[in-house]
């Protein structure tokens, strides 16, 4: 077959739009494909979002734990605990946005508080996984550094992890309180753990839903340390609460 015999699909398929729209140019033509393309993935976009809506209305709903979490963390940071964080992947990374919040600040200036992302130990955790398998990466940093009276707050869309669930069961031995932010439920980290909200969402809108989660809390510890503050932080006096960043 010669080459101006020689047709693609996608030749033809533009020649049976051009007879349908005799009166279109090819810019004409490409414009439509543009739009109905357009069109097609603001679609997508408007379901995504409209998704969101399940994880904040069950948000909503367990704003009271949210807030009571807020509250402990915040009387047992001041008393010299500390929290442990984890999850895999974007969980991981949400887990990490907290413990920057609690070691940095959130809204205004403040003491640091003591706040570990056991994921984010990039030497421990492949050491770990090298030498005791992925399912004890966090279960031995839980077991080297968990306390009488810390949190560990795990991090699951799925609640299913094994290594999460290793780790609540180290956490048990030693007095730590756990907590789980996962998808929806009923789910096994949820069970494993004291307390635990779950959204009942697709996973990447609770993922999203798990980071308004974490800043409710921060709300709420936020609140509670300046209330229990002397105003004497970091051996200063000078702290301004109302600051913006």
């Amino acid at each position: 077959m010669t080459a101006e015999w020689s047709l693609r699909e996608a030749d033809l398929q533009g020649i049976a739009f051009s007879a349908a729209l005799p009166g279109l140019e090819a810019a004409d033509l490409e414009a439509v494909d543009t739009v109905a393309l357009d069109t097609e993935s603001a679609d997508v976009v408007r379901r995504h979002l409209d998704n969101v809506l399940p994880a904040l209305e069950s948000l909503r709903a367990q704003s009271g734990r949210l807030a009571a979490w807020g509250v402990d963390l915040a009387q047992r940071l001041l008393s010299g605990q500390r929290l442990l964080a984890a999850g895999n992947g974007g969980s991981a990374a949400e887990a990490q946005h907290l413990t920057a919040e609690l070691v940095g600040r959130f809204d205004g200036e403040r003491a640091p508080f003591s706040a570990i992302s056991l994921h984010a130990e990039t030497s421990a955790l492949t050491a770990l996984a090298n030498d005791y398998g992925f399912e004890q990466v966090f279960a031995r940093q839980v077991r080297a550094h968990g306390r009488t009276g810390d949190v560990l707050l795990l991090l699951s869309t799925s609640g299913q992890s094994p290594n999460l669930l290793r780790a609540v069961e180290a956490a048990a031995g030693l007095n730590v309180t756990t907590w789980a932010l996962t998808g929806p439920g009923p789910n096994p980290l949820a069970n494993a753990c004291d307390e635990a909200v779950m959204l009942d969402a697709l996973n990447a809108n609770a993922q999203e839903g798990h980071l308004i989660a974490l800043h409710a809390i921060c709300r709420a510890f936020d609140l509670e340390v300046r209330r229990r503050s002397s105003g004497i932080q970091d051996g200063r006096t000078d702290v301004e609460w109302g600051a913006e960043r």
